[in-house]
Formats: structure tokens, sequence, C-alpha cells
């Protein structure tokens, strides 16, 4: 395995090729990107992974893991019903890592940008003692943006995708779980590779009125709790109706905390106006929907009910400084 070259030798083989779109006017190369203004509102968003805190180099391949630090940021852009477009990457490198796993790193996080639509238009390295991989991207809004307090009493919680996958197969990687087999593959890939749900949150924007939407990525009722502290607003979730994958069934026999508040999902979770069915929205959105739950009047917490009873705190899931 190849050592890493200097940091200037780095970045012009990282950006080789790099083939910006129209709205690029100018990329990697000079002090700053210059991109052609746009019409439209502009998002901004920014996220980082750090080796040791969020990831292990061991638990997948390098481009699993660019693809994954793309797709973090994708699933903000997605929460607020935008279009990604533009981004800049910092890679903070330890001076150990073979320039195998950074050639790997940066493949995957290329083509995940290309399926996206989205442009690297420039970014940064620096050295550090543990990798850690920072993305700010830019999108737009093309219609209705989709806000954590737009949330309003009768409203109807849904939520894409399943949940707890990705927090159990975190808990495999780092040998505080045992799974085998299909169960231990398909959850392991549920963490390394989450799909950021864009089109789903492109198709709520267009709804009338918007709903309230959230990313998914702190665990289901922290996350919900945003919208409940935004909007003023209270939540009745069932817990016996969050959707969860066989895989998940099978190894954590029935037990819902990581499904509840595990984390790691990059699932939508939306409050809209009644009326619409599972089945309605699921065709529209293009991803299996389900509902869990109302928002009621009353103070920002949230009432478990149906055969687990209780009132939780919001804050109740993963925080990155405890």
């Amino acid at each position: 395995m190849s050592g890493l070259p200097g940091e200037f030798d780095l970045i012009a083989r990282l950006t080789a090729g790099l083939r910006p779109t129209r709205r690029v006017i100018l990329g990697p190369g000079d002090d700053c990107a210059i991109l052609a203004p746009g019409r439209k509102r502009q998002l901004i968003t920014i996220d980082s992974m750090v080796e040791g805190v969020h990831f292990k180099l061991k638990w997948g391949s390098p481009g699993a893991l660019g693809a994954r630090a793309l797709a973090v940021n994708l699933s903000d852009i997605a929460a607020m019903g935008g279009y990604p477009t533009a981004c800049v990457v910092n890679l903070a490198l330890r001076r150990s890592l073979p320039m195998e796993t950074v050639d790997g790193l940066y493949k995957g996080l290329r083509a995940s940008a290309r399926s996206a639509g989205v442009d690297i238009a420039g970014g940064n390295i620096t050295s550090a003692a543990q990798l850690a991989i920072t993305i700010a991207m830019l999108g737009e809004l093309r219609g209705a943006a989709l806000r954590r307090d737009a949330a309003r009493a009768g409203d109807v919680i849904y939520v894409t995708g399943t949940f707890g996958d990705a927090a159990a197969g975190w808990r495999i990687l780092d040998g505080k779980l045992k799974a085998g087999g299909l169960n231990r593959k398909f959850l392991a890939a549920r963490f390394l590779r989450p799909a950021a749900r864009l089109q789903a949150g492109q198709a709520l924007a267009r709804m009338r009125p918007a709903p309230a939407a959230i990313d998914v990525s702190d665990g289901l009722l922290q996350d919900l709790g945003h919208i409940l502290e935004r909007s003023g607003v209270g939540a009745e979730i069932d817990p016996d109706a969050i959707p969860i994958s066989p895989a998940y069934r099978s190894v954590m026999r029935g037990e819902l905390a990581l499904a509840l508040t595990g984390g790691e999902d990059y699932e939508l979770l939306f409050c809209i106006r009644p009326g619409n069915s599972e089945r309605e929205l699921t065709a529209r959105l293009g991803v299996a929907v389900r509902r869990v739950g109302r928002i009621v009047r009353g103070r920002p917490e949230i009432s478990l009910v149906g055969t687990r009873k209780q009132r939780l705190p919001i804050r109740t899931g993963f925080d990155q400084l405890r």
C-alpha cells in the first residue's frame, strides 16, 4: 500500500477529471469556487463524519464511506424538499492512511455525487490525528420548503421506510450485537449505505399545504421532538405501528428501543393534514410509507399510545456531545 503524497499533489489527484456542470463557473484549483447565480431560493447544509466516532475503516469499503458521507448531506436537502446542486469537501487525513483508502473514498464520493446530480466544486485537505470527512452542500427549492415549524394539531404523522436497521447494523459492526447470515448483511448495509429520500422529499414539497418534515438521523422520537418544539405542539405515537424490517425483528426479537431512539436511519418523518392513505402516499413518494401517530395540542412532548402507554420527553435519542 502506498503512502500519501504531498497536499497539492493529492488535491490534483483527487480532483482530476471532475467535469462541473454549467452552474459551476470556476471549480477546484482557486481560492474559491465560482457558481452561476440561480433564481431559486438556496439551501445550505454541512455535516462531518469522524473516524472512531461515526465509523471505523474496518467496517466497510472506502467507497461506501465516501458515498455515506455524501448521503447524510443529501438527506438534509431531502428533508427540506430540495434539489442538491453543489458541494465542497474537506478531508482531514492521518499520515498513516494508505493512498488506496483515500482513492477509494473519493471514488465512492464522486460516484454518489454524479448519481445525485451534485457538482464537487472544491474543498480542502488537512492533516489530523484521525480521518474526518466534512461536506458543505448547496441545494435549491423549486417550490415550498418542508419546515419543522409547520406541524399543526390534527396532522397525521407518517414515516418512510423502516426504522432501527442502521442502529442495529452499527452495533453489529462494532461487536455489540450478534447476528449472522443475511440478517447481518442487510442490517450492516443499512448503516453503511443509507439512502437519502430525495424523491420523497421533493414530492412532499409539491403538496399543499406543504407538510412539516425532518430526516431521522438522531432517532425517531428525538427528531420528532424537534418538530414538536419548533411547532409548539405535542404528539401521540403508536410504537406498534413503527415499521421494522424482518431482519430487525429477527435480531432484536421484538425490542423496539433501537427503532425508536437508535438513529442513523435517514428516513423522512412528516406531518400532513388528514385525508391521505398510506397506499396513496407510497405511490406518490416512491417509497413505503406508514402512519405512526398524530399531532395534538399541548406541550412539546410525546405520548406513546396503544399497548405501550408512556409519556416521554422530546430529548430521547442520540446526542453528539453525550
